[in-house]
């Protein structure tokens, strides 16, 4: 029988923790349609026997105390919601209890920004990690000794998991799911409750807002330059120039300001426009691409895909609103 303790943490997004106790009791359930016995033992743990959620609208029952979850082989930290400082600091008590049950070999895996909580107990430190893509900068900041995958929906590393944003921690509970079966018990979970299994990126869902929380006012100038002219030829020169600033010294600088480099930011500045027009207008690609700047199709299809993972015309046909 796998022990699975799922977390209850203050400031807990409730489906987050609701989800995957149902994925893994439902997967019970399959395993015994099939003549099998069941695998998990689910278990809601806490730092206290009932915890508030949405300002006292909700309580969650948990099933065991921290201090009595001695034995399990796989923690889940759900989601947080609102300020991620503030949740973290609610849930410092959590954060021994955690660390004494990785360095007895439990796995754990965090859900969104779960990441959070799991990065400050020090087990991610030098270690790959998802989480939502609307998070990144924040992240980063706080945690510059963990690395933030891009677009991930799940990584693995030294039995340490996490997930991309929102319900894309279903696909990680997936991957946990077969890893723990088999891969018919994963597809039969992922048609039982209407998820792709094989999504492997959140990039089509990125919504590219330029990271201006920095105090390097020429790059600023030149960011808000990109935005407003993305659909002109502008070259490194040009912009490093406008700042008078040498190109090598602002190549420096735009890098370390935004976390891009200049020909990077230009781009994602061109993508989020054209995947703004794919959403909203009729018009078709060759249209969209002129107006963002590109007259080579095939560059522009490369570099709409590396940025979003779908092609342009895959783009359009998923979220086109005509």
């Amino acid at each position: 029988m796998k022990k699975v303790s799922i977390l209850v943490p203050e400031s807990a997004v409730i489906e987050a923790v609701a989800d995957p106790q149902y994925m893994f009791s439902a997967a019970n359930q399959f395993l015994q349609t099939n003549g099998q016995k069941p695998l998990f033992d689910v278990k809601l743990v806490g730092q206290k026997k009932e915890v508030k959620f949405n300002n006292g609208m909700f309580s969650v029952y948990t099933d065991m105390l921290l201090d009595d979850a001695k034995q399990t082989d796989l923690i889940i930290i759900p989601a947080l919601f609102g300020d991620m400082k503030t949740a973290v600091d609610l849930n410092r008590d959590t954060i021994p209890w955690i660390v004494n049950h990785y360095k007895n070999g439990v796995e754990v895996a965090s859900l969104c920004v779960g990441a959070f909580l799991l990065a400050s107990t020090g087990i991610l430190d030098g270690k790959k990690c998802s989480t939502h893509w609307a998070f990144y900068n924040e992240f980063r900041e706080t945690f510059p000794d963990v690395e933030i995958m891009d677009g991930s929906i799940i990584t693995e590393e030294n039995g340490v998991y996490s997930s991309g944003g929102a319900n894309s921690y279903w696909n990680l509970l997936l991957y946990l799911l077969e890893k723990y079966t088999d891969r018919d018990t994963a597809i039969l979970a992922s048609k039982y409750f209407a998820i792709d299994i094989d999504r492997e990126s959140q990039a089509a869902f990125m919504m590219f807002n330029g990271q201006k929380d920095h105090n390097d006012t020429e790059v600023k100038k030149v960011q808000e330059y990109i935005e407003a002219n993305y659909q002109d030829k502008i070259t490194v020169d040009d912009m490093a120039d406008m700042v008078a600033i040498s190109r090598r010294s602002f190549e420096r600088r735009f890098k370390q300001a935004t976390d891009n480099t200049i020909i990077e930011y230009h781009q994602r500045v061109k993508v989020e426009a054209a995947k703004r027009s794919f959403e909203s207008t009729r018009k078709n690609i060759a249209e969209v691409m002129f107006d963002v700047g590109y007259t080579d199709t095939k560059a522009f299809r490369t570099v709409f895909k590396k940025i979003t993972g779908l092609t342009p015309i895959e783009y359009r046909n998923k979220y086109s609103k005509i």
